[in-house]
C-alpha cells in the first residue's frame, strides 16, 4: 500500500514534518508505507546508483514498482519496443533486489488494442533480471481494450491488467494474474481520510479477498492522482484498515 513518488512539495510540512530535509523524504515515507510506486522513471532512466540507494534508505520490508521508460510503450510500433525494453531493464533495476516489486508498463491513452502487437509486447517482458522474478502490470486506457480478448491475451502470461479507479476509463477488475495491481486516483482534499471513506471501505473489502483467495503473488495498491496533497492520508488510511 503506497503512493506514487516521495518527492512532491505539497507533502512537506504536512505529511512530511515541517525542516525535514529532502534528502531524509524517501525514508520516511517507507517507514509510514509499505510500497511506493518510482515514476520519475517513467520520464528519464535513473542510474544503478540511484536504485541501491533508494535500496538502502528503506526498511527490509519495503517494496517499490517501477513506471516503465516511456520509450518502451509510447512508439508507434511497439512490436519493436524489445531494444527499449532492454534498456529500461538494465539501466539498474536489479539492484532493488527483492524490494523490487511489479513493473507498470503504463500506455498512452491513445493505444489502441492490437491482439498481435500486444501478444508480441508481451512476449519481449523478460521473465528474470539478473535472479530477480519480475513481475509485470499493464495500464492500457483505449477504450478498444474493453474486448474481451484483452484480458484472456493477459492472462495467457501471467500478466495483471491495472484496476484503475479513476473518472477517465471504466472500471475494470478481472483479475488476470497471481497478483494484483491497483491504482486509485480520487483522492480529495475535502475527505476527513483523504479519499472517500466508504470507497476505502470497499477497496479494503476487494483487497482482503484478493489476497486470501486469488492473489498469492500480493496486492499493490498505489494512491496516485486527484489531490495528490491527501495521498499519503489515503493511503495509511487503508493500511489501518487492512491490519484490523
Amino acid at each position: 500500500m503506497g503512493i506514487g513518488g516521495w518527492n512532491f512539495a505539497p507533502w512537506r510540512n504536512n505529511f512530511y514534518p515541517a525542516g525535514l530535509p529532502h534528502a531524509q523524504e524517501l525514508a520516511f515515507a517507507s517507514r509510514r508505507l509499505s510500497a511506493i510506486e518510482i515514476n520519475g522513471t517513467f520520464y528519464r532512466h535513473q542510474s544503478p546508483q540511484s536504485f541501491a540507494a533508494w535500496r538502502d534508505a528503506t526498511p527490509d520490508d519495503f517494496v517499490f514498482s517501477v513506471k516503465a521508460h516511456r520509450a518502451t510503450t509510447q512508439g508507434r510500433d511497439i512490436t519493436a519496443a524489445g531494444p527499449a525494453i532492454e534498456h529500461f531493464l538494465e539501466s539498474g533495476l536489479a539492484e532493488l533486489g527483492p524490494k523490487l516489486g511489479p513493473i507498470l508498463w503504463q500506455f498512452a491513452p491513445t493505444k489502441k488494442f492490437d491482439p498481435g502487437a500486444m501478444e508480441a509486447f508481451i512476449q519481449a517482458l523478460p521473465q528474470n533480471l539478473e535472479g530477480v522474478k519480475l513481475r509485470h502490470a499493464i495500464e492500457a486506457r483505449h477504450a478498444t481494450f474493453l474486448d474481451p480478448a484483452w484480458p484472456d491475451l493477459a492472462r495467457r502470461h501471467n500478466v495483471a491488467i491495472v484496476i484503475v479507479d479513476s473518472d477517465k476509463q471504466a472500471l475494470r477488475t478481472e483479475l488476470t494474474a497471481d497478483f494484483v495491481y491497483a491504482r486509485l486516483q480520487r483522492n480529495a482534499a475535502t475527505a476527513a481520510e483523504g479519499y472517500d471513506s466508504a470507497a476505502l471501505d470497499k477497496w479494503a473489502r476487494l483487497l482482503r479477498d484478493w489476497s486470501e483467495t486469488a492473489a498469492p503473488g500480493g496486492c499493490f495498491s498505489f494512491f496516485i492522482s486527484g489531490d495528490k496533497e491527501r495521498a499519503p492520508d489515503a493511503a495509511m488510511a487503508m493500511e489501518r484498515r487492512l491490519r484490523i
